[in-house]
């Protein structure tokens, strides 16, 4: 697949942004214009709908431009512009009505929302490695930061390239993930919402229990899914600051 490159701005506090596509996936990559040499990447996840989450992942971006990051995001399949995935909103679909209900959500539902979002997403994740790693402005080693976490997961089994990751431990994750937790071994920073009304509090714990790296840190504070410190990121910084240079 071809990199192209479909805008350039330049943000006010010395990041390049440009939007890109590869393929037929859309994305962004930020760089930090005062970087005299290639720099690591760090890779954003996000819950899909990149445009809705602009604001959320140009802030993340600025903050990686500021520690001499770049950091790149696409969009998800099925989720905003890309074409619509049958599976994936009747999957929706059923998660919605069971919430609604008040029922507790079955692995069954979970396993279709998750599990074939994974199979597609990683794959567009490393060929967009392959395209992003290939730049001179970008010469790694990577992290992976937020998004949702058996992505991550994944792409930390499977993707030697990624050296760190930041998980945000407020998705449902399938119990087939667990296994695939095991095979984790890179350096780990999860981050959790005590009370997020969300996400299943013990699973995020056996879930933590079950990476196999030999550092990893849990990093929890109080309060619901949208209401994480400030300081939370700060910590994140610290991680990959750690690791990637």
């Amino acid at each position: 697949m071809a990199l192209h490159f479909t805008s350039e701005q330049h943000l006010d506090d010395g990041v390049l942004e440009h939007e890109f596509t590869l393929g037929d996936i859309p994305g962004i990559l930020w760089t930090p214009t005062s970087a005299s040499e290639p720099t690591p990447l760090i890779l954003l996840g996000h819950p899909g709908g990149q445009r809705r989450m602009y604001p959320r992942l140009v802030a993340r971006a600025r903050h990686c431009a500021a520690d001499g990051f770049a950091a790149a995001t696409i969009e998800l399949p099925g989720s905003g512009d890309r074409p619509r995935w049958a599976a994936a909103e009747q999957a929706r679909a059923d998660l919605r009505r069971a919430v609604e209900a008040g029922e507790p959500v079955s692995d069954e539902i979970i396993d279709a929302l998750v599990l074939p979002l994974v199979d597609r997403a990683v794959p567009e994740w490393q060929a967009t490695l392959d395209a992003l790693l290939s730049l001179p402005e970008i010469g790694g080693p990577v992290g992976y930061s937020g998004g949702v976490i058996s992505i991550g997961v994944r792409l930390a089994v499977v993707e030697p390239r990624v050296v760190a990751a930041g998980f945000f431990a407020g998705s449902f994750v399938p119990r087939a993930m667990f296994e695939e937790a095991r095979r984790v071994t890179i350096p780990l920073h999860v981050l959790l919402q005590w009370d997020d009304e969300g996400n299943d509090r013990q699973a995020a714990l056996d879930l933590f229990d079950a990476f196999g790296s030999t550092e990893k840190s849990l990093y929890a504070n109080m309060g619901g899914h949208t209401g994480v410190p400030q300081f939370a990121g700060e910590a994140a910084a610290q991680f990959f600051n750690r690791h990637l240079k």
